[in-house]
C-alpha cells in the first residue's frame, strides 16, 4: 500500500511544478497546485483524464460546458477531449490519467516513419 496526504504536500510554482505521485502502465496520478489567477490552459491529453478538486474553487470548461467546482468534485474527460481549468483564488487538484501513457502520447519510431 502507498498513501499520500495531498493536502500537506507543497506545490510550489503552481501549475509549472506538478507533482507526479505515482506512475505505472495502468495510470498516472499528478497533484497540481493552481496559484491564484493561474490556469491549465485549453489542452487535451491522450488518456482518459479524471480531475478531483482537493481544495479551493476551480472553473472547468470543456466545449460549451462550464462547471464551477469545489472540494470533492470529480470530473472525467474522454481521451483527447479539450478542456481548461482555472482558479481566480487558487486551488489544488488531483489529476489521474489512464491508461498511462495513452496511445500516441509518445511518438514512437514507427509513427515518425509514417508521419
Amino acid at each position: 500500500m502507498q498513501s499520500w496526504n495531498v493536502l500537506e504536500l507543497e506545490t510550489r510554482g503552481g501549475t509549472r511544478s506538478p507533482i507526479v505521485l505515482h506512475s505505472t502502465d495502468e495510470a498516472r496520478a499528478v497533484l497540481i497546485g493552481i496559484d491564484p489567477g493561474q490556469e491549465l490552459g485549453d489542452h487535451q491529453v491522450h488518456e482518459h483524464a479524471y480531475i478531483v478538486v482537493i481544495a479551493g474553487q476551480v472553473r472547468i470548461e470543456a466545449g460549451d460546458e462550464t462547471l464551477e467546482a469545489g472540494p470533492g468534485t470529480l470530473v472525467r474527460f474522454e481521451e483527447k477531449e479539450r478542456h481548461r481549468v482555472s482558479s481566480p483564488d487558487g486551488a489544488r487538484v488531483l489529476m489521474i490519467l489512464a491508461p498511462w501513457p495513452g496511445p500516441g502520447h509518445y511518438r514512437g519510431s514507427a509513427e515518425r516513419a509514417t508521419a
